[in-house]
């Protein structure tokens, strides 16, 4: 057991509820806080000389000078397992270009399978940790990895054990979901049916025997896996106890509702969301995810992050971290410039990025500074919790925690 403090402000998320609008008065802030740790979990939050003289016998790890802390960040959908480069398609993108010249040119998610297909396990491993090392380093400790730059049986399961290796490697928590389903490979010889069928008869059996994943993804889009085949798809692989997210409404409404009536944790992406279909996610427990990066990166309007909200929807915000549409990465970045042009409040920021987003993984057991929650928690070097989004990211996280330990050498 051990006492960290004491902080400037402690903002716990405490009381903040799971779905819809948030006020930043809702917002529990305990000035002048510690956190009691034992067992890599927290067990009080409160003043720190009222714990101090509570527990005058343990351990104290002394915080100097003004630090606010908060609960750690989830990122909750990435793609950061890759081989290659797109940045050619990112300036042919600026420069005019349509998605299918950048895919006749060479570009494109063809491009990305065909470096990672090429790439050795060893180079994968080691720029994957890099990514890694860099997201912990913004503060984030629980970061969902997805395959899907493989698209063949040897490939996705040479990138989901690569995702398994890493997670050895790093005190983050690593969430891998496989997405075999991005899009039908152009060496495959047949059709969208074919290919999911190969997906559900020869990958997925082999990634529950080796426990690689316990997520399963699908791109729901004119360009790649069309609404009955992915709802058939997605009810099948429901079937063999995988937990579901979908890539939806990217650039055409109508496969949220997929995720919903399929009962998808997730629905990611949503920018083409239409007002009914808006009703539909807030009256689920499906958590719609917004994708700023993606946004950013493709010139598109974002996420309708505001009126998801208002109707009661569960909101979470990821990076889409990506060497395509989404080659950023930083999501306090993101999620503040979302902020900005949706209009959310810093509680909503704030629990879109913790406890909301980890949600969306199937985690509670973290994104809030709670007794018996996992101790992963995060310092910025401010008077005030508001600066973090007031800098839009240039206020990097002065201390990372997890499970009550300081991470070194970021």
């Amino acid at each position: 057991m051990k006492l960290i403090g004491p902080f400037k402000q402690i903002l716990t998320l405490a009381n903040l509820p799971l779905r819809g609008k948030l006020s930043d008065e809702q917002l529990e802030i305990i000035p002048d806080g510690g956190i009691l740790v034992e067992n890599g979990k927290i067990l009080k939050t409160g003043v720190f000389s009222i714990l101090h003289s509570e527990y005058p016998d343990i351990e104290t790890e002394k915080i100097e000078g003004e630090q606010v802390a908060l609960p750690a960040f989830t990122d909750s959908h990435t793609h950061i397992c890759f081989g290659g480069n797109r940045a050619n398609d990112f300036a042919m993108r600026n420069a005019g270009k349509s998605y299918l010249e950048i895919a006749e040119s060479g570009g494109g998610i063809w491009s990305s399978v065909q470096h990672t297909r090429d790439a050795s396990e060893e180079m994968l491993l080691n720029t994957l940790m890099q990514r890694i090392e860099f997201l912990v380093s913004l503060g984030i400790t629980t970061i969902e990895i997805k395959s899907g730059y493989g698209l063949d049986k040897d490939n996705e399961l040479k990138m989901l054990r690569i995702i398994k290796k890493a997670q050895q490697k790093t005190d983050a928590t690593l969430v891998p979901t496989c997405l075999s389903a991005h899009l039908k490979p152009r060496d495959y010889n047949g059709s969208n049916e074919e290919y999911l069928n190969y997906i559900f008869t020869e990958i997925l059996p082999e990634v529950k025997k080796e426990s690689l994943a316990e997520r399963v993804d699908i791109f729901i889009e004119k360009s790649a896996f069309q609404p009955e085949e992915s709802r058939d798809f997605l009810l099948k692989t429901k079937g063999l106890g995988f937990e579901i997210t979908v890539h939806a409404d990217q650039f055409t409404p109508g496969s949220s509702r997929i995720a919903v009536e399929v009962g998808a944790k997730s629905a990611d992406h949503l920018e083409a969301t239409v007002e009914e279909d808006i009703a539909y996610l807030a009256q689920s427990d499906t958590v719609a995810t917004a994708l700023p990066g993606a946004s950013l990166g493709l010139g598109e309007k974002f996420t309708p992050a505001r009126k998801l909200l208002d109707a009661g929807a569960i909101l979470a915000i990821a990076s889409d971290w990506n060497p395509g549409s989404a080659p950023m990465g930083n999501l306090i970045v993101q999620a503040s410039i979302l902020a900005t042009y949706e209009k959310l409040t810093t509680a909503e920021v704030l629990a879109g990025i913790t406890f909301r987003s980890a949600y969306a993984l199937g985690l509670e057991d973290r994104g809030r500074l709670l007794e018996g929650k996992k101790a992963d928690f995060i310092t910025f070097a401010t008077h005030n919790f508001q600066n973090i989004l007031y800098y839009q990211g240039s206020l990097k996280p002065e201390k990372v925690f997890i499970g009550g330990n300081e991470v070194k050498n970021r």
